[in-house]
């Protein structure tokens, strides 16, 4: 995509929280005037099916009480969600357009009535009369029930946006695009979800959403220890930061459940592996609320044996602005990613 005109503000409604980011761009640079947190009740999100709506309509009026701007947007992410690389012909993008309703019908196994499809040309290769294309489909009625809950707390979404691409978006301001012939697979763990995007020569060759994340620990140390909720999510808040741990046994079930995620995430790299026949990994990296936990680090890149680094999302943005308290950045940046890849998208838009 090509982008032009104002940031939008990126939104990140989560399963236990909401994240809000603003970027001002000028001059080339880009700088983060506005960050918000607002936590939400348990069982608010289930599986990707907002369950509490009023929650979360009223967390964003609190996270936009005193903003006049409210053109945003938002992410969709879970099982609602496909994305797929396939092989096509060479083509026009005006017979791209026609073709690719019934080559979704291929791919896609959802009624195409019942959701949106997106497509991106990622790589024409000519010599071959072929060409690699991202297909994305998602269910109407998870875009329409995220939108309305915007809308009704007085929001304007102009773009719903996917987890994998705007962690990609951070990543690249950060980092750059991968070099030619690179492979980086970038990791993101959030609460109830881990998103893996593999790139391949720049451009996306696989995704795959994982259905655990931090709530799995979380839930662990609660189960093994008898312990509220609340107090877990201390307990594993505790580990990440390095701080003293209230039950010994609490590093040694964060280790168990950092291998169990680890073990699925490599499960992913391998099926890649067996069906691209892209040459091995090259880095590897984590973002993502959980990521700060060295067990979790440790074990993905003992089973990949590849190294593994964190992302720091505000590589090469300033922070700047009374609207971003930074205890509560410091606090949350890892939160952030995706927050911050929505706050790149434009209010106006143009594919290329």
């Amino acid at each position: 995509m090509a982008s032009e005109g104002k940031n939008l503000i990126g939104v990140d409604i989560g399963s236990t929280s909401i994240k809000v980011c603003e970027i001002k761009e000028s001059g080339g640079k880009r700088k983060l005037i506005r960050f918000g947190f607002h936590p939400l009740p348990p069982e608010t999100i289930v599986d990707g099916h907002i369950i509490n709506s009023g929650a979360v309509v009223e967390g964003l009026e609190k996270l936009f009480h005193k903003e006049k701007r409210r053109q945003v947007a938002l992410r969709a992410s879970g099982h609602s969600v496909i994305i797929k690389k396939i092989a096509m012909p060479l083509m026009t993008a005006a017979e791209l357009d026609e073709q690719i309703t019934w080559e979704a019908e291929q791919h896609i196994p959802f009624d195409l009535a019942e959701v949106h499809i997106d497509h991106q040309v990622l790589r024409r290769r000519e010599d071959e009369g072929q060409m690699d294309v991202l297909l994305v489909a998602a269910k109407k009625e998870e875009i329409a029930d995220l939108t309305n809950l915007a809308i009704e707390a007085r929001l304007k979404p102009l773009v719903v946006d996917l987890d994998a691409f705007t962690v990609q978006n951070v990543f690249e301001t950060g980092y750059g695009a991968p070099s030619p012939g690179e492979t980086v697979v970038l990791i993101h763990v959030g609460a109830s979800l881990t998103t893996v995007n593999i790139l391949a020569d720049g451009t996306t060759a696989f995704t795959r959403d994982i259905a655990n994340g931090g709530n799995y620990i979380t839930e662990q140390i609660q189960k093994q220890l008898g312990v509220p909720f609340e107090q877990a999510e201390e307990f594993k808040c505790q580990a990440s930061l390095g701080g003293p741990q209230a039950a010994p046994q609490v590093t040694s079930i964060i280790d168990t459940v950092c291998d169990s995620i680890a073990g699925e995430i490599q499960r992913s790299l391998d099926f890649f592996h067996a069906t691209s026949g892209e040459p091995e990994m090259h880095r590897i990296f984590l973002t993502g609320g959980s990521s700060n936990l060295p067990q979790l680090m440790n074990a993905v890149g003992r089973r990949a044996r590849v190294g593994v680094e964190l992302v720091p999302p505000l590589e090469k943005i300033a922070v700047e602005g009374k609207d971003v308290n930074p205890q509560l950045l410091q606090m949350r940046a890892a939160q952030l990613c995706v927050a911050l890849g929505l706050a790149m998208r434009k209010d106006r838009e143009r594919r290329t």
